[in-house]
């Protein structure tokens, strides 16, 4: 796959034109789906001519991207060739960057990880050691996976805080001293030089977990409780992004119950500085319990502690008394809940339900759904790659490529 060292941030992918099938790169989107068809299906399907159908095909089939898969039942002499999408003629490095890990990953087209490494790293260490990190372990990686630097179609990154998706830029992260401004795409392109896409780690979790496991709802709710609280919106299947990266910023959301608890924003009464992990942690420490993390909160749960138990329960509930006015906004079907805290916290889900569900329109929650992460603490992974997978098998981008390769 052609690769972009000069690139500053990539742009998503453009929407397939349902109406023109006549380039490789479009007809490739037909074959996404795994599915193994013949040149004579491709063309009935297309209403392509089946000499552009075999062109386009063989194009494909020279790039890697689309390989053998068998033959077709023949209805009289020599039985029709099938072809498929071939998840791994390439690989992606998908990377999660959260406030004290690192998680590094390669997988193919499809989404599968082939390898893959969790750092202990604190992100306030700054851009130059992080990423350094990310980049010696991708390399790495990708020996342990049997593939060469050539083999990488892309890099995906999430990071935890606000990004500008269009420049890959962090954008005033509160957790992230050094990182303001700082020209991510680049720095790691001069290493790996290949397109890479960063993003709000939240929005990475969402896609990834939509993607694996509720690809059928299209009005999705992703919620990050961990040392912060954020969340990733999809809304007739599309990220949403908002105009400057930061829709989704639900743990600076005024709580009433919070008006004498400043944040670490400045404000007081911030959803994130009374529910978060580290938040709960310091309500039990004041109560004289052992506890300054969200993994102490929930080892004190695991334990049966009651004060544990009910400060979750409320965090729960003040989570729920925001997301009640986002489910009336946007009405979506599914809300899943993650993180460090979130995914192990049944608990805190209970004290969502209980809110949502009394304090939500009727409308809004007749079908309404609310769960804990399948994906777990690879939501982020599997969102980085899908992320970085949607950019390059574009069929603007698989037509460039054709095109560099001829």
């Amino acid at each position: 796959m052609t690769s972009a060292p000069g690139h500053q941030g990539v742009k998503d992918a453009p929407a397939q034109d349902a109406g023109n099938l006549s380039r490789a790169g479009d007809l490739f989107q037909l074959l996404r789906d795994g599915q193994a068809r013949t040149r004579a299906e491709l063309a009935l399907t297309t209403g392509l001519a089946r000499s552009t159908v075999a062109s386009r095909i063989d194009a494909l089939i020279g790039s890697g991207l689309v390989g053998p898969a068998g033959e077709a039942t023949s209805s009289g002499g020599r039985p029709p060739s099938r072809f498929a999408f071939n998840p791994a003629a390439r690989v992606v490095l998908a990377v999660d960057v959260g406030a004290t890990h690192v998680i590094v990953a390669v997988t193919d087209l499809g989404g599968s990880v082939l390898a893959e490494r969790r750092l202990t790293q604190e992100v306030a260490e700054g851009p130059d050691i992080v990423l350094g990190q990310v980049i010696k372990a991708g390399r790495e990686l990708l020996s342990e996976a049997g593939r060469e630097p050539g083999d990488l179609a892309g890099i995906g990154i999430g990071l935890p805080g606000p990004v500008e998706h269009a420049t890959g830029r962090p954008v005033k992260p509160p957790i992230m001293p050094g990182w303001d401004g700082f020209d991510v795409v680049p720095y790691v392109q001069r290493s790996l030089p290949v397109p890479v896409l960063v993003d709000n780690d939240v929005n990475i979790m969402a896609l990834g977990e939509r993607t694996a496991y509720w690809p059928d709802h299209e009005n999705f709710l992703f919620i990050k409780v961990a040392t912060g609280i954020g969340a990733g919106i999809i809304s007739s299947g599309q990220l949403q992004r908002g105009a400057n990266g930061t829709a989704g910023d639900l743990g600076h959301v005024r709580v009433p119950r919070g008006d004498d608890v400043l944040c670490r924003c400045g404000n007081y009464g911030c959803l994130e500085a009374l529910a978060s992990g580290p938040a709960v942690a310091r309500q039990l420490k004041a109560q004289g319990l052992e506890a300054a993390t969200g993994a102490d909160v929930l080892r004190l749960v695991a334990e049966g502690n009651l004060q544990a138990i009910q400060a979750l329960r409320q965090a729960g509930r003040d989570v729920g008394d925001v997301l009640a006015t986002v489910v009336n906004l946007l009405n979506p079907s599914m809300i899943v809940i993650g993180g460090s805290v979130g995914e192990a916290g049944e608990h805190l889900v209970a004290g969502i339900r209980e809110v949502v569900y009394r304090r939500s329109l009727p409308l809004a929650t007749t079908h309404l759904r609310i769960g804990i992460s399948m994906a777990g603490d690879r939501a982020a992974i599997l969102g980085a790659s899908q992320m970085v997978t949607q950019y390059v098998l574009s069929p603007a981008v698989i037509e460039a490529t054709l095109q560099a390769a001829g």
